[in-house]
């Protein structure tokens, strides 16, 4: 009796230390594998942090040399604004002299406001003159024609020019005076093509060529959301 006893109490200690041991595996793998994923986790904020710092790294470069780039820009546009060749191109007196470079780029394909150009400015007062035919092309992918107006329809061109042509008669002096106002434009005018043919008393001269314009640029900061 007394050997089953011993027997029973030895297996009752084995179960308990058995017992004991399954709970410290158990909490130690739990201790474990929350130690694993807090390094993980630890990890990719580290990774994430330094992504971070990258991208402000890069934003505080382009405003140093954007800031360090100002000084000379002004400057430039202290000496254009002296410019004696662009005062003395200025439509009006009181413009400033950089109101010229904006003159003669404007912010839109506008292609009526050059045919309206072309017809009261350059084309008209000059004696012996006649205007045959003045078109122009609305800008393909930024203007389309719609009752007979130009509306911009929202989308890019490829190249910043307006297409157009005109064919006048005249004298030969009416004719050189033509290609003055051209030149003389503030509009920067490049002739494609020109023809001049006599009939009679009188010389036909065709022109095509072509107007430029730059689109208004908007600088702005915004804000860059960095994955995780």
């Amino acid at each position: 009796m007394a050997v089953n006893t011993a027997a029973l109490r030895k297996r009752a200690q084995i179960a308990k230390a058995n017992r004991t041991m399954f709970i410290w595996i158990a909490a130690s793998s739990a201790v474990i594998g929350i130690a694993a994923v807090m390094i993980i986790f630890l990890v990719q904020n580290l990774f994430y942090n330094e992504r971070l710092l990258g991208e402000k790294n890069t934003t505080i470069s382009t405003l140093d040399a954007n800031n360090a780039a100002i000084p000379g820009l002004q400057s430039e546009v202290r000496v254009l604004d002296t410019n004696a060749a662009l005062a003395s191109s200025k439509a009006n007196e009181d413009d400033q002299t950089l109101q010229v470079i904006l003159d003669a780029l404007p912010s839109d394909a506008n292609s009526l406001a050059l045919g309206a150009s072309l017809q009261s400015k350059l084309l008209a007062g000059i004696p012996g003159l006649v205007v045959e035919s003045l078109s122009v092309e609305p800008v393909v992918g930024v203007e389309s024609l719609t009752d007979g107006n130009v509306v911009n329809a929202g989308g890019e061109a490829s190249s910043y020019e307006i297409n157009f042509q005109f064919a006048v008669s005249g004298t030969p002096e009416a004719l050189e005076q033509v290609l003055q106002n051209l030149e003389r434009s503030i509009r920067l005018i490049d002739v494609r093509t020109l023809r001049i043919e006599t009939q009679g008393t009188t010389q036909l001269m065709t022109i095509t060529a072509r107007a430029f314009y730059e689109p208004a640029r908007t600088l702005e900061l915004t804000d860059k959301v960095v994955p995780r």
